[in-house]
């Protein structure tokens, strides 16, 4: 191609792109957002209306899909496995040819806990709920403290400034109010909203999450995944989520790929407000505003008020005898289910004392041991003798 042809197209390209954005209103290149197709408990057509629907719907971003070749106008990059598809998604993410991507069914590592946004029926106003799927640490009241963190970081990214916060009254809420106002105290600013009820304070009631009361809601994850399938589908009878924006980004010190998880029963309109989500932490630059804010919690005392939550309370089987020391790093893909989040990390030890590599995560049916496959049968066997299964599970 001669050098004039070259020039021609690239001079060719920028009135096609100015001529788009006076159209759309659109300066500048477009967020790239990507959606795997497979797993939906209603198919592949409605993942795929739903990513039309969010085209429709926002011309400031890009969908691409990733799954088997369909009938429609958006780009698909191939895959015909779930597997495939989120490889497929995690290369395109490291490459930065997508910048986030909404998936289903995807482990987490232990530290990372998604943020969901959901509309209240009350008032309409937009919640999130931190956190609903993943651990932030198996600790229960240190995993709520992070989960405020967590929740601070998506509304942040969303647009909202200075989010309000409220601790939903489950067990363990006045330890996550009392480590919470410490860490306000030492300088990082926790917004704290007041109760609709008569008596106010920090710990909201079931009013105030049907209100909307606060910006983010904090609570357990298992709660807050329980409040997701309520919210977005309370007016279908359950099996078809039909209202919200999904189980939200991935969140967690350290971690870098901007991951939003969709529930299996997600339905056409909840699967585009997910790929709205997912463009708008983009757009928000959740990534800086997650190191920001984890810097200066940090600043505040963050690790030594959780290491004052956990200090009493740490139960390991494994605490007698010599210190467990990690084996040489293994390829893990076998999963073992099973195992209760409180005795996840004394499993992983565990095996470790045995001379078997292994890590903790979160899978399919919650808390697993990754090991080698290769070890699967050694693995189980092992656990079972030092009671952490009952019997030799079948793998996750």
């Amino acid at each position: 191609m001669s050098d004039n042809k070259i020039i021609k197209e690239m001079i060719g390209k920028v009135f096609n792109d100015i001529a788009d954005a006076i159209e759309t209103g659109q300066f500048g290149s477009k967020v790239k957002v990507g959606i795997t197709t497979l797993g939906s408990e209603h198919g592949v057509d409605n993942i795929v209306k739903g990513a039309e629907m969010a085209a429709k719907n926002g011309q400031e971003y890009e969908i691409i899909l990733i799954g088997p070749k369909v009938d429609t106008n958006l780009k698909v990059v191939e895959a015909n496995t779930e597997e495939e598809a989120h490889k497929k998604m995690e290369e395109l993410l490291d490459s930065g040819e997508i910048r986030s991507c909404v998936t289903m069914h995807y482990n987490f590592p232990i530290g990372v806990s998604t943020v969901g946004k959901v509309i209240t029926p009350a008032k309409g106003r937009e919640m999130f709920i931190a956190t609903t799927t993943g651990t932030s640490s198996p600790h229960r009241v240190e995993a709520m403290v992070k989960n405020a963190l967590y929740g601070i970081i998506a509304a942040k990214a969303s647009g909202i400034k200075n989010p309000t916060v409220g601790i939903l009254n489950v067990d363990g809420a006045r330890q996550v109010e009392r480590a919470l106002k410490e860490l306000d105290s030492n300088g990082y600013k926790v917004n704290f909203v007041e109760s609709m009820r008569s008596d106010g304070g920090a710990v909201m009631r079931g009013n105030d999450l049907l209100a909307g009361t606060p910006d983010v809601m904090i609570q357990d994850t298992l709660t807050g995944n329980i409040f997701m399938k309520v919210f977005s589908s309370f007016a279908t009878g359950g099996d078809y989520e039909a209202l919200g924006y999904g189980y939200g980004p991935g969140i967690g010190e350290g971690y870098d790929r901007t991951i939003l998880i969709l529930s299996r029963a997600s339905g056409v309109p909840v699967v585009a407000g997910a790929i709205e989500y997912a463009a708008q932490l983009v757009q928000g630059n959740l990534k800086e505003v997650a190191k920001a804010e984890f810097a200066a919690a940090k600043k505040a005392k963050l690790d030594d008020i959780l290491k004052a939550l956990t200090k009493d309370n740490k139960k390991s089987k494994e605490s007698e005898g010599e210190e467990a020391v990690a084996p040489p790093t293994e390829v893990v893909t076998g999963s073992i289910s099973g195992i209760d989040i409180m005795d996840l990390e004394d499993a992983v030890k565990a095996l470790w004392k045995k001379g078997i590599y292994a890590e903790s995560g979160m899978g399919c049916t919650g808390p697993i041991v990754m090991v080698n496959e290769g070890k699967m049968k050694e693995a189980m066997k092992a656990l079972v003798e030092v009671g952490f299964i009952a019997k030799e599970a079948d793998p996750c």
